[in-house]
């Protein structure tokens, strides 16, 4: 299948003097799995992440991710629908393979803010929450907690070992980055679209 930029693990690991430990920061389209005692960071506009991890061996893992818009968005097995799950599927399937167990799972969700302009029409963000949720229910896999919506960025810190997350809102951006990052990927997902579907470990 044609995954191309679609999903892709992060490979920004960097020594984190703040918290004191090793850390994995992730970009939109991005994804990182860990057994080891360390922490995940990602920065969320519109886009969204699911913290996964196994609460019995703390095997835990981050995705980030944005639905893209297509005319069909409100179809059941629309392209964007279909995009979500595989990004989903991704991040759930890492982990089963390194050693998660599917009944041990467990999530917190972030992010989906309206914070593209332009974007507010088709309300990306609200879509991406909604998407998230439903998606980990059907799955069976139960949030613990969510932070999701509004009209602040947040940055987020997840701890798989201990489940801990900490979630800070951006009330005021110094530059465009993290727009300008969200925005090229939604053009980037608009040219490169998932074909077909994964297989998930059972």
């Amino acid at each position: 299948m044609s995954t191309e930029n679609v999903e892709q693990f992060a490979k920004n690991i960097y020594y984190d003097r703040t918290f004191d430990c090793d850390a994995a920061k992730i970009l939109p389209g991005e994804y990182f799995v860990t057994p080891k005692d360390m922490m995940i960071v990602t920065v969320l506009g519109s886009c969204v992440a699911a913290c996964i991890r196994d609460r019995t061996t703390g095997i835990g893992g981050m995705n980030h991710f944005m639905l893209p818009d297509g005319n069909d968005a409100d179809g059941p097995v629309s392209a964007s629908m279909r995009y979500g799950t595989y990004a989903m599927e991704v991040l759930i399937n890492a982990l089963l393979k390194g050693g998660a167990r599917r009944e041990n799972l467990e999530a917190k969700v972030f992010g989906g803010g309206n914070v593209l302009r332009g974007f507010v029409a088709i309300n990306v963000g609200e879509r991406n929450a909604q998407f998230v949720r439903s998606y980990l229910k059907a799955e069976g896999i139960r949030i613990l907690a969510e932070d999701l919506n509004d009209i602040h960025p947040r940055k987020v810190y997840f701890f798989p070992r201990s489940g801990k997350v900490l979630v800070k809102k951006l009330k005021q951006l110094n530059n465009n980055t993290l727009v300008n990052r969200e925005q090229d990927y939604a053009h980037r997902l608009q040219t490169k679209p998932v074909a077909g579907d994964i297989e998930l470990f059972s």
